[in-house]
């Protein structure tokens, strides 16, 4: 098998010797001859796409189109007609009946990259697809059939996109029969001094530059730093070093400056394999993640203000409850909370005890002049006059049939 492995190795351009690797590479040699869905996860540029083309040219279809489809680079809007089709006039725009991916590559392989950016009602076709090999193109009635095999990637935690209602669970066990896993560049330490040393090659050779080398300090570097952009980051560096340096020679001290996130002795930098974090993109996630924490962190104190107010208020009801039964004819609670927010705890009410004096009739005949004005003032609408008075519709209305106005 060791023989077979150099072999693709050396047709796909593989540059390694780390085990889980040649594990992943394996794999996906045993499920080639099969026509099982296939999964291939991993972070951004750890070289996913590599591994359908070892499927596809080791299967039963190599003789067959194989196309790749970047799910997340075509608009939400066309998506469905790029996959399956579409007929004519069926949109604006539809000028002609057009044959989707699912289509021209019928007996062949679909590589669907980013599988995890598709919309939700484009999963449902694409199950249909997997469960039965049919397909209705945009804008047609009939069913069509295909027999694709498909191969999908994504660098996305898929069982979260479940969680939060954006991926279909039925869908992910469908395309997730075998899941192939390629490690980061962070766990393939040995493998990192050589794909440097290939990277150098070929852009001298590109370039007609003498290729550059590394000292015993800037290996270490390059070993130890955490790649967040794996092997298309270290492809990146080792093209920006050969062309901007004159040095042929690069020590530790130059490879530092090209690496402005050089964090290698902070473990605390070190992303998980479930993390799948893209450090090219940090900046923008990161506001992104404060915008929606501020707005969350407002939502909440408005919930709980409301809340807050609710409790206050039952509290109230029930302590004029209880003081309605329980205390003399002569006893009024007041609720009056204090001016100064000091003199008491939050949540709490200030209760004051005053003596109730026998209300009399001018004091009465007071509160019926005040009522009919508000009244009259705001041509009998209730709801104006009680905001007028200060006090709730409901009390208003209590004091119209007691008086009798």
């Amino acid at each position: 098998m060791s023989d077979i492995l150099q072999n693709i190795k050396q047709r796909h351009g593989i540059i390694g010797n780390d085990s889980k690797l040649n594990r992943s590479l394996d794999k996906a040699l045993r499920v080639a001859p099969t026509d099982i869905s296939v999964l291939v996860t991993g972070e951004s540029g750890v070289g996913k796409e590599v591994i359908p083309k070892i499927i596809h040219q080791n299967s039963h279809r190599k003789h067959g189109a194989y196309f790749t489809v970047n799910c997340g680079a075509i608009p939400e809007g066309t998506i469905d007609s790029e996959l399956f089709g579409h007929e004519k006039g069926s949109f604006t725009g539809a000028t002609a009946q057009r044959k989707g991916y699912f289509e021209e590559a019928n007996g062949g392989t679909l590589f669907l990259d980013e599988v995890g950016e598709l919309p939700l009602t484009t999963q449902v076709r694409l199950l249909r697809v997997l469960e039965n090999g049919e397909f209705i193109k945009v804008g047609s009635s009939k069913v069509q059939k295909t027999d694709v095999r498909i191969v999908a990637a994504t660098n996305k935690n898929l069982l979260k996109l479940i969680e939060q209602g954006k991926f279909r669970e039925d869908l992910y066990y469908r395309l997730n029969t075998i899941e192939i896993t390629l490690p980061p560049l962070r766990k393939r330490k040995e493998d990192i001094h050589l794909l440097f040393r290939k990277f150098a090659s070929d852009f001298a050779q590109k370039y007609g530059i003498p290729a550059i080398r590394l000292t015993p300090d800037a290996i270490e570097i390059l070993n130890n730093y955490n790649w967040p952009g794996n092997i298309r980051q270290l492809r990146n560096l080792t093209e920006q070093i050969s062309i901007l340096e004159e040095s042929r020679a690069i020590d530790g001290k130059i490879l530092k400056k090209h690496l402005p996130d050089y964090k290698h002795q902070l473990p605390s930098v070190v992303l998980s394999e479930e993390a799948n974090f893209n450090f090219n993109k940090d900046r923008e996630i990161i506001y992104k993640l404060i915008f929606d924490m501020k707005k969350e962190i407002e939502s909440l104190k408005k919930d709980l203000s409301l809340d807050y107010n609710r409790q206050n208020h039952r509290s109230r009801k029930f302590l004029e409850n209880e003081t309605q039964q329980n205390e003399p004819a002569d006893v009024e609670i007041i609720y009056n909370p204090s001016e100064n927010k000091s003199d008491f705890s939050e949540g709490e009410t200030q209760v004051i005890e005053v003596r109730r004096e026998d209300e009399s009739l001018s004091l009465q005949e007071k509160e019926i002049e005040l009522i009919k004005k508000a009244l009259e003032k705001h041509n009998g609408k209730r709801r104006n006059a009680a905001k007028e008075l200060g006090i709730s519709e409901r009390t208003l209305y209590r004091k119209i049939k007691e008086f009798n106005l």
